[in-house]
């Protein structure tokens, strides 16, 4: 490779673009929307920065490139993803370019493990990194994270977990991981993938370059994850809480003492669940997967499982316990940014005032209210609001609102005792803040605020429901 055009400057794209460097190779850039903080980027690199090329421009910029890393922002709908195509130039994302130089590296390549799925996959990866470390291995968490693979590759680490999306995945010919685990799949980045196929042909790329004594892993109720499991080139493994490889096993001296049963795998007892920190069930199915990642690749047993699960706290913004006042809890679950992400939320609650709604990529949002009967009324803001007004139709209080302050201050003079009110927008946050985590701060930020003259209550707990659901808003 002796010239690559990295498209978009972002975080992913400066890393890409700095990685390319380090190994001499010539680097151009584009991006739809160059910022004066990106064309000093581009400055300090010494590198050509263009925007928005024409199409004249942009078949040139790709006909002299060996090689085209688009950021993970930029749809597979895109004019250089489909030029890049018709002109047999190859794509790769930066977890693609990384694996290939970690291949290259002295002493050999170290094991990556991955975590693909439209939920969960962030807690999955962190819970899998924390048990890593636990068994004395350095470990971080790649990809879809704040250190992307090719910076990851840099460090002095034994083993990578890397957070797949499909924006990464797609563009992935030889990528691979000795265990990989799919979580679940729903319908979402419908605004950049161009249909459901292509999103699970993107997601099933986890897969596809296994080898024989590689591991895919899937959830066992999730048909459309289990029949791509069933064709992957590695050894089949299933996870969840019934009827599969590593299962929720009920025990009465766990249900006397206060837990919910024995994490299982089929080497017999893994935990159990009375030394999580919090044990919903999305958070079970997390733990078994994660389980399930570093024994299939015998790089963890079952010590490091439960000193990691009794430590692990989770990342903000999943179903995050603000406090609860006056008998009324507010949850923060601003990561939920799917219909199958809110819908598992609502799914551990009765009684709930929720707020959802926000950005809308392209998705029918009717499922979030599939147990609509858990929701007595409904807070609907942003672009979606008219839909999240639809899906909810039968909920009998249903109000929209500007923005999330209106929404809390409805919140508050709508919830009674016993109430739970739930942050759980089903959208993503674009049309109104910049990120998940803008957005479930500020919603904190609020509730906190509101309360600041109040004392939360210590003793009251929440009726939380059991769900099947993986992933939930992890």
């Amino acid at each position: 490779m002796k010239r690559a055009l990295v498209y978009g400057l972002g975080v992913a794209g400066e890393s890409t673009a700095r990685a390319l460097l380090r190994r001499g190779v010539e680097v151009i850039a584009a991006d739809d929307d160059v910022t004066p903080e990106r064309l000093a980027l581009a400055a300090e690199l010494k590198i050509d920065l263009v925007e928005r090329p024409g199409e004249r421009d942009l078949e040139m910029l790709i006909r002299s490139s060996d090689v085209v890393s688009p950021a993970p922002g930029v749809p597979e709908t895109h004019d250089v993803i489909t030029t890049s195509l018709e002109r047999g130039v190859a794509l790769m994302s930066e977890i693609e370019l990384a694996y290939r130089w970690e291949q290259q590296r002295p002493g050999g390549p170290r094991p990556m493990l991955a975590v693909t799925g439209t939920d969960g996959k962030t807690t999955t990866t962190l819970l899998t990194v924390e048990i890593l470390r636990a068994a004395g291995l350095r470990s971080v968490d790649a990809g879809n994270t704040s250190t992307p693979l090719v910076d990851a590759i840099e460090l002095d680490l034994d083993v990578f977990v890397v957070e797949c999306t499909s924006f990464r995945l797609a563009w992935t010919p030889t990528f691979r991981a000795e265990a990989a685990v799919w979580l679940n799949l729903a319908p979402d980045h419908l605004n950049w993938h161009r249909s459901m196929a292509t999103y699970e042909a993107a997601k099933a790329r986890v897969f596809v370059n296994q080898r024989a004594d590689d591991c895919a892993i899937g959830f066992v109720d999730d048909n459309t994850v289990m029949s791509q499991v069933e064709v992957a080139p590695g050894r089949h493994v299933s996870f969840g809480l019934n009827g599969a490889d590593y299962f929720l096993k009920a025990d009465l001296d766990t249900e006397r003492a206060g837990g919910g049963g024995v994490l299982t795998g089929p080497a017999g007892t893994i935990a159990p669940t009375s030394v999580m920190r919090r044990s919903l069930p999305h958070d079970i199915t997390n733990a078994l997967a994660a389980s399930a990642l570093v024994m299939e690749s015998e790089l963890a047993g079952p010590d490091a499982i439960a000193n990691a699960l009794a430590s692990f706290t989770g990342p903000p913004h999943r179903l995050e316990n603000i406090g609860t006042w006056g008998e009324v809890a507010w949850f923060n679950d601003s990561k939920a940014t799917t219909p199958h992400a809110a819908a598992a939320a609502i799914h551990s609650f009765d009684h709930i005032v929720l707020i959802a709604g926000g950005y809308d990529k392209g998705v029918d949002l009717a499922s979030m209210a599939i147990e609509a009967d858990r929701v007595d009324s409904v807070v609907a803001l942003g672009a979606t609001a008219p839909a999240v007004v639809a899906a909810f139709g039968s909920v009998a209080e249903v109000h929209i609102v500007d923005d999330i302050p209106a929404a809390v201050d409805r919140a508050r003079d709508i919830a009674r005792p016993g109430s739970t009110v739930l942050l759980s927008p089903g959208c993503a946050s674009f049309d109104q803040y910049k990120s998940f985590d803008r957005r479930g701060d500020h919603f904190r930020s609020l509730v906190l605020a509101a309360h600041a003259d109040s004392r939360p209550d210590h003793s009251v707990q929440q009726n939380i429901s059991a769900s099947p659901t993986p992933g939930g808003s992890s």
